[in-house]
This record gives structure tokens, sequence and C-alpha cells, in this order.
């Protein structure tokens, strides 16, 4: 199992793949449309994973028929999830990749759909570690015309990293993401919760179960060794 093409650069969604963060959108989106009686399951979060918030908002609201506003739950969301994010721990094997690929000199960017204020949130007890990366590129970011899976916020990171876009690979774990990088000519590699149909990241050039299964060999990397 490898990449088609050497990488030079690499490009990380944030939510799911280098935070544990998924989990405290799951748990407050069902804490919000349980008081309706519906169920907020992967079904329809497979949907709005990687998505501008508004625009995984106005999903949710018409998939389950809320008596509420999009902006209306992500107010409640949004007050609700001040209180968890900040918590947030790394995934598996995402700070271990993160230093292989910076001792390596390989660049790194985040490119998150969050919100330059969620992102503040959810990194403050890792600044050292986000420190590593030499780009970060955040879905309120003026650039990022489109959100995902437009390649907007893709394409930015690369111009960023300074790197032509064919020799950047994604890592996300979101089908949105996934599309995202294939429209910006990227080589990705999915990273699935396993409560998602892995089958909807199917168009990813590689799928691992966590970041701690990857050898930087199967990454390609067009630098010099370690």
């Amino acid at each position: 199992m490898a990449l088609s093409r050497p990488v030079r650069g690499v490009i990380f969604d944030m939510d799911g793949v280098l935070l544990d963060t998924e989990r405290f959108y799951t748990e407050v989106t069902q804490e919000i449309v349980g008081r309706f009686g519906r169920v907020f399951d992967w079904s329809i979060k497979a949907e709005m994973v990687g998505r501008p918030a508004i625009e995984s908002a106005r999903h949710l609201v018409a998939v389950l028929a809320l008596p509420i506003t999009p902006e209306q739950y992500l107010a409640e969301r949004e007050a609700r999830l001040h209180e968890l994010l900040a918590t947030a721990e790394p995934m598996p094997g995402a700070v271990e990749l993160v230093r292989a690929l910076h001792r390596r000199g390989v660049p790194s960017a985040v490119a998150t759909s969050s919100s330059r204020d969620f992102f503040e949130l959810k990194t403050r007890r890792h600044a050292a570690w986000f420190d590593l990366f030499d780009a970060i590129v955040v879905g309120d970011d003026p650039r990022v015309i489109r959100g995902k899976p437009a390649p907007d916020i893709f394409l930015v990171a690369a111009a960023e990293l300074g790197i032509a876009p064919q020799d950047c690979l994604v890592v996300e774990d979101a089908p949105a993401g996934i599309v995202a990088a294939r429209a910006a000519g990227m080589q990705s590699l999915a990273v699935p919760d396993p409560g998602m149909d892995q089958a909807r990241l199917a168009a990813a050039d590689l799928q691992v179960s966590s970041l701690a299964d990857v050898p930087l060999e199967m990454l390609g990397l067009s630098c010099a060794p370690e």
C-alpha cells in the first residue's frame, strides 16, 4: 500500500485527525436534538463533518426537521462546546507523526474548517506541538471563499507551504475533505472514525485506522531521511 507520487508536504485536517474533538460535537448535538425526540447518528453526521458550520447546521435542521433555525442550533452548540473543546486530547499517533515529519524537514500545515476562535480554544493546551506546523489555515480565513468539499482551504495551505498541490498529501477523516483534496489535485490519506461507513472514504488514495499505523515509508516522502 503506497501513494502513486512522492510527497513533499502534508496538510492535516484537525478535528478527528489531530485532535479527539468529534465526540464532543456528537455529544452536544445529541443533547440539542434529543430535546425534540430526535437521534443524531453517523448516517447524518457523515454528511456534516468537515464542512463549514453553517452548512452542516442547515443539513442537520433539514434532515431532522428541527423546530429551530440553523443559527439557533449553532448558538446553543457553541456555548456548550466552549466547555468541552479546551479539554481535547491528541488522536493516537498524531503527535508522533507530526514530530517525525518535522524532524525530516517535511513541511506540514493544518487546514481546518474551524474558526480562528475555535482553533485557538482547541489548541490552547497544545501550543508547543502546533508550533511545529509551517502553516495554519482556518475556516474563516478570508482567502477560503468556499468550504469543503471545495478545494479552497487546501489550495491556500499549499500556497502557504510553497508546494505545488500535486506534491501535497491531505490527511482527512471526512468524505467532504477527501473530495476537496481530490478537487485540489492532491493525494489523500483517510483516517475514518470507527463509526463511519469506510466506503464513504473509498476515494482516498490510502486509508488507515489510526495515524499510529502510518510509517513514513508509506508516504513516499521526497525529503532527506532522519
